[in-house]
């Protein structure tokens, strides 16, 4: 059984999800990051890690990413045209989206309070504003990728999520009603409840 490392209010709500979707069993422990019990399994920290046997593996994505292609689920295949396209939009997502937020957390309440810069989350507020009226310009159906559920639609959910969470803009009406509809997804749910 699969052992998922991480608070449900950290990234490691992107594996939790993705293995809802998949149907795979697993094992939730909700370590805090930076905690003795996360350390347990990856020694920076950091959430989530993720335990498939004797391995351990980190980063949110490359895990969804590991299971997604062992399961067959969530995405297209490796080595085709439509999975160039969707990790195409996974990494934009990554740079545009996570990035930024990330950025904003870490000026929020990451850093050590004398190596913040509050000014800068401004200009960060702006970026994603930016980056989420092109994502929303893109959007063309109940999923990014065409007509069913794959990782950047986790990735972007989740990124939209936390972007309400730390108080940035509120999205046009379009990527708003495409959030709501991801998180009223069964699998979303249960994740969500752990």
């Amino acid at each position: 059984m699969y052992k998922v490392i991480g608070a449900v209010k950290s990234r490691a709500m992107r594996v939790l999800w993705a293995l809802e979707e998949i149907g795979a069993p697993y094992e939730h422990i909700p370590a805090a990051a930076r905690s003795d019990e996360a350390k347990e399994f990856n020694p920076t920290g950091k959430i989530p890690a993720f335990v498939d046997g004797d391995e351990v593996l980190t980063d949110s994505m490359a895990i969804v990413t590991y299971l997604a292609d062992k399961h067959g689920k969530l995405t297209a295949p490796a080595g085709t045209i439509a999975r160039a396209r969707q990790d195409a939009m996974t990494f934009w997502l990554i740079d545009e989206f996570d990035a930024v937020l990330w950025a904003a957390a870490k000026h929020s309440f990451v850093l050590p309070e004398e190596k913040r810069v509050p000014a800068v989350k401004d200009t960060l507020k702006a970026e994603f504003e930016a980056s989420a009226a092109r994502l929303s310009d893109r959007l063309d159906g109940e999923f990014l990728m065409g007509d069913s559920l794959t990782i950047p639609d986790i990735l972007a959910c989740h990124c939209l999520n936390w972007a309400i969470g730390a108080n940035f803009p509120r999205t046009d009406e379009k990527l708003f009603s495409y959030a709501k509809n991801l998180r009223n997804r069964p699998a979303f749910q249960a994740a969500a409840s752990r």
